[in-house]
């Protein structure tokens, strides 16, 4: 089992789109990149701890491959926008990758220059590549949430 890093926007629904992939083993939200110990979603929400609402895959590498994240992360947000995605603004949704070691670090910069050289986006993307910090663990409110409010609208219309 691997474990891949990325933010791209609020943590939810990319929770949600990774968690789909054939290879990907468990998904958890949490903050990472930033300079706070313990953050809470207050405080990032506020933009004020350096974190990024951040999704931590595990995977397993002869079902998905790296390569194949790295696709799925670009296909799922817009990597040209600084600190913005749809309504979410602030640093906190940032797009970034948290690489865990030199490979990671390594396929994700060819993939960037692949897809810039590309012409996809007519503006220049501006995705962080990053080491890999401490992961902080978001709220439990937070895990699977979108599976949660499913499982939560199903019980209500069945009552």
């Amino acid at each position: 089992m691997r474990q891949a890093i990325f933010a791209a926007g609020c943590f939810w629904g990319v929770q949600e789109k990774f968690g789909k992939l054939q290879g990907v083993l468990k998904t958890e939200v949490g903050y990472t990149g930033g300079y706070t110990a313990n953050p809470t979603y207050e405080e990032v929400c506020i933009d004020k701890t350096g974190h990024a609402e951040a999704v931590r895959i595990y995977y397993d590498p002869e079902k998905i491959v790296y390569e194949d994240l790295l696709k799925a992360f670009f296909d799922m947000h817009n990597p040209t926008n600084k600190n913005r995605q749809g309504f979410d603004v602030g640093s906190q949704y940032r797009s970034a990758i948290f690489y865990v070691d030199d490979e990671q670090r390594k396929k994700a910069e060819e993939y960037i220059s692949e897809l810039s050289k590309s012409g996809v986006y007519s503006k220049k993307i501006v995705t962080e590549i990053t080491p890999a910090r401490e992961f902080f663990l978001a709220e439990e409110y937070h895990q699977n949430y979108y599976k949660k409010k499913r499982k939560e609208t199903r019980q209500e219309e069945s009552t």
